[in-house]
């Protein structure tokens, strides 16, 4: 009697330990997957990091250790304080003005008709499904010196001197001026979408009777519509600034058409040249890592604020 009721009591803590088991069993092949793929090259690039991995390493050479030597020689370069300066303003002014606009277009889709505003999705699916590439073609064409439409409409509104810039080759500043318009248009898309997928989420009841107590459009949108969409505006803005520290693809490219890629390196061509050009892996690990580490800094703010349901305090 004893044993027939002991079995099933036993049975139970088993059964309740197999099924929290579960999800960990089904998560376990895409965590092997994902260890894998990143966890070996960021081991190794960390690795790589303490060591003079040059071309003679890529041909079957042992690596020679040289401790943090790879590190001391990025921090006493001068370059690199410019570079990483020139990336975290370019970072800033572009993340900026992306959530900026990206917040006027989810406000004028709001108020916008169901027409108007299927048009605007329409129109801002397709630019983010544009392929990259593709993209930068169509933008350096429209920067282009000679028969570029940009100088061209600068001609009809009557800036002679203006219309003969060569954006992409003149300065760095044009340079960047024009890398961060095109990395704007093309990251705007998705920003909006999400901001005003939040603003459907407020109840319209709030917005009436703050309407009815005399607010005006401006109080409405500081005191109900803000406060409401400030979780999302902070995570897609966290975001944005992680995508733009990081830029490499648009940067390289419109390199290809200017004359001056010192002067316009970020951290991601910074490294690649270091690397890739100039064969020093080593450097460019340590480079690599050091970009890693002030991601990890940001992205610690948006784990945060995902633990915290979106919450930027």
């Amino acid at each position: 009697m004893s044993a027939a009721t002991t079995t099933p009591a036993r049975s139970v803590p088993l059964r309740r330990a197999s099924r929290r088991a579960i999800p960990y069993l089904l998560l376990t092949p895409a965590a092997t997957v994902v260890l894998v793929v990143l966890g070996y090259p960021m081991l190794r690039q960390f690795v790589m990091s303490f060591q003079k991995f040059g071309l003679k390493q890529q041909f079957g050479a042992p690596p020679e250790w040289v401790g943090f030597d790879n590190y001391a020689s990025i921090l006493t370069d001068g370059y690199f304080w410019t570079v990483t300066a020139k990336s975290l303003a370019f970072c800033l002014w572009t993340a900026g003005w992306t959530m900026a606009l990206a917040i006027a277009f989810a406000l004028m889709m709001k108020a916008a008709s169901a027409p108007v505003r299927t048009l605007m999705n329409a129109v801002l699916v397709i630019v983010w499904a544009m392929p990259l590439l593709a993209t930068l073609t169509v933008w350096q064409w429209l920067v282009n010196k000679n028969f570029g439409l940009l100088n061209y409409v600068l001609a009809v509104l009557g800036f002679e001197e203006a219309a003969q810039t060569a954006w992409l080759a003149q300065s760095y500043w044009t340079f960047f001026l024009i890398a961060s318009a095109i990395i704007m248009w093309a990251s705007m898309p998705l920003a909006t979408i999400s901001i005003y997928a939040a603003m459907t989420q407020i109840d319209e009841a709030l917005i009436e009777a703050a309407q009815i107590d005399g607010a005006s459009y401006w109080q409405r949108l500081r005191y109900v519509v803000f406060p409401s969409v400030s979780p999302v505006i902070a995570l897609i803005g966290v975001l944005q600034v992680i995508w733009d520290l990081r830029v490499f693809t648009q940067i390289y490219v419109l390199q290809q058409s200017g004359s001056i890629s010192d002067e316009t390196n970020l951290l991601g061509t910074y490294i690649y040249k270091v690397g890739i050009s100039q064969g020093n892996y080593g450097v460019a690990s340590a480079l690599a890592t050091i970009v890693l580490l002030i991601t990890l800094a940001i992205t610690s703010r948006y784990i945060h604020m995902l633990f915290t349901k979106g919450d930027p305090a």
